[in-house]
């Protein structure tokens, strides 16, 4: 039992350690308040957020989107948010028709719109397929992001924003991304509903 405590509290450590040099990180600080800045203004215009991810990352854009659509902490009109991760029949004839690399940059090229605001969200960096929408979200005129991590892979050469998450490890990277996701809609919120 003492050794399961144990875990339980370093992991608890290695998160703050994390987030510590996340909050002393400003390129990180900054590129988080310009995503937050963007998708207030992408909101506001009447545009949509567009998010993808592989795993616990393909869990954080749902989560992500829920805020967005729904709510985070204030009672208000729900705005428009896709997940291209959420729709299992689409994922699947694209990945048998295409392959797994597609999954979601033809998902991209039918949804997304100049003046939308595309995030791919991997601990990476390198998801093949997050990669290929990105690329077809700057095609089409969006403005890009990603939550990254582990020095942030390809994709943070690729998009417009990219938030790297100085950490190799995928759990404490996720724990990190979750923060700047409630981040951003808090500060989102706060710009949309002044009144």
């Amino acid at each position: 039992m003492k050794e399961t405590k144990q875990i339980i509290i370093q992991r608890f450590k290695d998160s703050i350690e994390v987030k510590q040099r996340s909050i002393q990180d400003n390129r990180l600080i900054d590129t988080a308040a310009q995503i937050a800045e963007v998708l207030t203004t992408v909101l506001d215009r009447g545009g949509k957020l567009v998010l993808c991810g592989n795993g616990g990352s393909a869990s954080d854009s749902l989560h992500f989107a829920g805020e967005i659509v729904g709510r985070f902490q204030k009672e208000r009109p729900g705005w428009a948010a896709i997940v291209l991760n959420a729709d299992v029949a689409t994922m699947t004839a694209i990945a048998n028709d295409y392959g797994y690399e597609e999954v979601f940059a033809r998902q991209a090229e039918a949804h997304i719109r100049e003046g939308d605001l595309f995030i791919g969200i991997s601990a990476s960096g390198n998801s093949e397929n997050v990669i290929r929408a990105a690329q077809v979200a700057k095609k089409k005129g969006a403005v890009t992001a990603a939550l990254l991590g582990k020095g942030g892979g390809k994709l943070k050469d690729i998009v417009d924003y990219p938030v790297i998450t100085n950490s190799e490890n995928t759990a404490r990277i996720q724990e990190s991304h979750i923060c700047l996701i409630h981040s951003i809609c808090e500060i989102v919120e706060l710009n949309l509903c002044r009144d």
